[in-house]
């Protein structure tokens, strides 16, 4: 999460003291009749103790829907599982959780604990993506010392806070890895794969208004799900979610499943995408409270129809 982000909260509650977050059912949001778009089935408020609970940036949930792994942009992730009644989640409950640790096993420190990215391989490892100081690592087990993963020239030359926001893993085992910024309001979005130990950057996502990457999922219907945020000083977040095909070509076949209304949700940060017992694709997603009293974490969950 980018520090002006908070900065911008925290001016916005002293300003008006009286405002606190209006949080509507982000199902609202206006969808052509017909067309494909989500159905949201829950919205958790998820609380805990812990020291360096909050600011989770990046999700991953199991392919049933029971468990979860968090990061956070302090160089913390947390895992856990949900409670649910009739499938829909009735409250979160963490399990581990810690520091994240560098390549020499020490935990992070300073510039350079922003972890903003995650993404799973069939073998459980996490990768985990950091901005400031533009990498990716890789963790055999999250309480566990990194191990470095080849980086892109490009990766130096991000800006400070607009680093790799978003991480997702093919079923081929394929990485994806997607900065924050195109570099113009009228410029793709760069799509970087690596392929083997180099970064391929043929592809791209078109980018639509000033709505920014911070998570993406594969689904098991093999679509890229890609979440969006957008931030106004008097309004709030705006949380999108596009859907793509995937092709040799690249990400095809735009479709955009959610558009909420500034203010409608809270920071949502992270995505993950799973099939339910009834064969539908669920979108869970999580928030990024910033550390601010006046934001919370959501754990908000979909069924994409369409």
């Amino acid at each position: 999460m980018r520090r002006r982000f908070r900065l911008c909260v925290a001016l916005v509650a002293l300003a008006l003291p009286g405002i606190a977050p209006v949080v509507l059912p982000a199902s609202e949001a206006a969808v052509p009749a017909g067309a494909p778009h989500l159905v949201e089935m829950s919205r958790t408020a998820w609380r805990d103790g812990w020291v360096h609970f909050g600011g989770f940036s990046a999700l991953w949930v199991s392919p049933d829907g029971s468990r979860f792994t968090v990061i956070s942009d302090r160089g913390a992730f947390a895992d856990g599982h949900f409670e649910r009644t009739d499938g829909e989640i009735d409250a979160a409950v963490m399990g581990r959780h810690a520091r994240l640790r560098g390549i020499d096993g020490v935990r992070l420190e300073g510039p350079d604990v922003d972890a903003e990215g995650l993404a799973l391989d069939r073998d459980g490892r996490a990768y985990v993506s950091f901005e400031n100081f533009h990498r990716v690592r890789r963790y055999d087990d999250l309480r566990g010392p990194a191990a470095s993963v080849p980086s892109h020239p490009d990766f130096a030359r991000f800006q400070q806070n607009s680093g790799i926001e978003t991480l997702a893993m093919d079923a081929a085992g394929t990485l994806y890895a997607i900065p924050e910024r195109s570099g113009g309001l009228r410029r793709p979005f760069p799509v970087y794969r690596l392929i083997g130990d180099a970064w391929d950057k043929s592809w791209t996502i078109p980018r639509e208004g000033t709505f920014v990457p911070v998570d993406a999922d594969f689904g098991p219907d093999g679509r890229f799900y890609l979440l969006e945020r957008d931030f106004k000083w008097l309004g709030g977040f705006a949380t999108r979610i596009r859907r793509f095909d995937v092709t040799p070509e690249g990400l095809v076949n735009e479709t955009e499943l959610l558009q909420t209304r500034f203010g409608d949700l809270d920071n949502m940060e992270g995505l993950a995408a799973w099939r339910d017992p009834e064969g539908r694709t669920r979108l869970t997603l999580v928030s990024d409270d910033n550390f601010f009293p006046l934001q919370q974490t959501l754990f908000v969950e979909y069924v994409v129809e369409g």
